[in-house]
């Protein structure tokens, strides 16, 4: 009976051993792109601010009473156009070496974006869309 105690100790004790040594990532943690943090931008004309940012986004799903967590991570931007609200944006793609973004604008007409960054003078020009017409966006990265 001692033998089968001990048995027993043991399975529990290996599932629980791996839960406490398995790592998890931080957001913090995820290698950064070229285009992640604060940019002062003008659109058309009129000032405009972005921000692009990796936040922690731990997922929890459950079976009957037994429920797991999962760590990740989630790409947040957004934009705001002459101080109006924050309106979500979407990233289409990226390229480090190229260095340019596909931007998708996430708000009540949705339009996609691009811009090409020059790491020498920490700006990025493209356009953005809107009706049907193509619209200049210059942004410059803050220190």
């Amino acid at each position: 009976m001692k033998n089968i105690t001990k048995w027993l100790l043991g399975l529990a004790i290996a599932p629980a051993s791996v839960l406490l040594v398995s790592s998890q990532t931080q957001a913090s943690q995820v290698v950064g792109e070229w285009f992640f943090g604060f940019w002062d931008c003008n659109i058309d004309g009129r000032p405009a601010r972005m921000e692009w940012k990796v936040v922690d986004d731990p997922q929890t799903s459950c079976n009957g009473n037994v429920c797991s967590t999962t760590s990740g991570v989630r790409l947040i931007g957004r934009f705001s156009d002459n101080g109006s609200a924050w309106v979500p944006l979407g990233k289409r793609f990226s390229s480090n070496r190229r260095q340019d973004l596909g931007i998708r604008y996430l708000g009540a007409e949705q339009d996609d974006w691009y811009l090409k960054y020059n790491s020498q003078t920490r700006r990025a020009e493209g356009w953005t869309t809107w009706r049907g017409n193509r619209y200049p966006l210059q942004c410059r990265k803050r220190r």
